[in-house]
């Protein structure tokens, strides 16, 4: 899975506190939500490196344990990073449910300084979140609920509303309206998702593909 000669040459540059530890940092691979932040000493990093699977050292118990061995909520390690100092480590996961102990998904849930979301920049993991509220109403329906009537009526239904926003996406474009190509454009993407979502494709299998376009 990972290469073992990169993991031992950076493995002799990592400079661990008095205690023989390191901080460590999980974040989310798909949409980079920072989720938790514990605790690794050598046998750690190199039973994470092992299975594949993140395994941390407890402070207060003083001994290792396996994120999710008793919850579920596992992280399985796709990417590790060191930084520049070589004091901090980076893993790049997938989250199985909650990663903080209050059921929370992260534990930088609290916010400081009372900004609206809506305030804040967006980028690509919009599409994600998005994605997630879909498969949520799923499982989940919602009396009223716009995406639900979509899903009910089923794939003809939802075709038909992706080739109406892609023809109102091209008028937007040639009319040369920013303002109406953002909002339709943001129409379109919604429709895909909720195309892909009742047909089981995955927002990670689009972004693979794209990948190999580059």
């Amino acid at each position: 899975m990972f290469d073992r000669e990169t993991f031992d040459a950076l493995m002799g540059e990592i400079r661990y506190n008095e205690c023989g530890l390191v901080p460590a940092i999980a974040q989310d691979i798909h949409n980079g939500q920072v989720l938790m932040m514990a605790w690794m000493n050598e046998e750690s990093l190199k039973l994470t490196f092992e299975t594949g699977y993140a395994t941390y050292f407890s402070r207060s118990r003083q001994k290792l344990w396996k994120k999710g061995e008793t919850s579920g909520h596992v992280q399985k390690v796709l990417d590790m990073h060191l930084d520049c100092d070589g004091d901090t480590i980076l893993l790049l996961v997938e989250q199985t449910g909650a990663a903080c102990h209050t059921g929370e998904r992260s534990c930088f849930f609290r916010e400081m300084l009372g900004v609206e979301k809506e305030d804040l920049p967006r980028n690509s993991s919009i599409l994600e979140e998005v994605y997630g509220v879909i498969e949520d109403r799923k499982v989940h329906p919602r009396e009223g609920s716009y995406t639900n009537y979509l899903l009910d009526k089923g794939v003809e239904k939802i075709c038909k509303k992706v080739g109406e926003e892609a023809s109102e996406t091209i008028i937007a474009a040639m009319k040369g309206s920013h303002e109406e190509l953002v909002y339709e454009a943001g129409d379109l993407m919604y429709h895909l998702l909720v195309l892909l979502s009742q047909q089981g494709v995955s927002p990670e299998e689009v972004f693979s593909e794209l990948g190999k376009r580059r």
